[in-house]
C-alpha cells in the first residue's frame, strides 16, 4: 500500500467481505479508531489530500507483507525475535500467538525455540462500535493450553497496547505466567505491559507535536 487512498480501498473491501471493524484494524495494522475512520471514508466520495482536515486519526500504518508472504523471510524474523526473547528466559516452553497476524510469527518463534504453541483470539475481532468491555477473547482448543505454564506472548504489531494488555491478562486468568512479550513493530514504545517486558524488533516513533 502506497497511500491513504489505498488503505481506504482496502478497508472498504474488507468491510464488504463482512469483517468487523476490529478485524479490519488487525488486517491493516492500525488502531480500531483508524479502522472506523477508514471505513467511514470509504462510504464517501472524498479522497485523501495533503491537507486532511483536523480530527482524523493519529496513527502509523505498518505494511510487513513483504516479510509475511515469504516463509524464509518470516522464519528469519522469527529467529531474530526468538533471540531477543531468549534474553528473558531459557526455560519457557510455550509461545502464545495473538490472532490473526501474530500467529505465523509466533509459529516461527516457537519453531526456533522448540516450544509448544497456543493461540489467542482477542476481543477486538468481535468489535464494531461501542464498549469493548462487553466482549471477550478466547484461547483455541486446537492448540496447547496455557494453564500452569510459563510463556512468551507474540504479536505482529503494538498499535495502542490494548490487545497486548488483554492477552497478558488472559494468560494470567487462565493460570499461565507471561514472562515476556515479543512483537515485530511497536508503535507505542512500550517498555512493559503489566510488568511483563516487551521486546520489539522495530519501534516507530512519531516526531512532532499535534497542532
Amino acid at each position: 500500500m502506497k497511500n491513504v487512498d489505498d488503505l481506504i480501498d482496502s478497508a472498504a473491501d474488507l468491510a464488504a467481505r463482512g469483517l468487523s471493524r476490529g478485524e479490519i484494524a488487525d488486517e491493516l495494522n492500525v488502531s480500531r479508531e483508524t479502522a472506523s475512520w477508514l471505513v467511514e471514508r470509504a462510504g464517501t466520495t472524498a479522497t485523501s489530500t495533503d491537507d486532511e482536515p483536523e480530527g482524523g486519526p493519529q496513527d502509523v500504518h505498518v505494511d510487513w507483507s513483504n516479510i509475511g508472504e515469504a516463509g524464509a523471510r518470516l522464519s528469519a524474523v522469527g529467529v531474530a525475535l526468538a533471540d531477543a526473547l531468549r534474553d528473558h528466559s531459557h526455560d519457557v516452553d510455550l509461545i502464545v500467538g495473538v490472532e490473526k497476524a501474530g500467529v505465523p510469527l509466533a509459529t516461527a518463534v516457537s519453531n526456533e525455540l522448540k516450544t509448544d504453541l497456543a493461540t489467542y483470539t482477542p476481543a477486538k475481532h468481535q468489535w464494531e462500535e461501542g464498549d469493548m468491555e462487553d466482549l471477550g477473547g478466547s484461547f483455541s482448543r486446537n492448540f496447547a493450553q496455557v494453564e500452569g505454564r510459563d510463556c512468551f506472548v507474540v504479536d505482529d504489531t503494538v498499535t495502542s497496547g490494548t490487545t497486548m494488555h488483554e492477552a497478558v491478562d488472559a494468560v494470567r486468568d487462565s493460570g499461565g505466567e507471561p514472562v515476556a512479550c515479543g512483537v515485530l513493530v511497536d508503535k507505542q514504545g512500550l517498555g512493559d505491559v503489566d510488568d511483563v517486558p516487551v521486546e520489539s524488533l522495530l519501534q516507530v516513533i512519531r516526531v512532532g507535536a499535534d497542532d
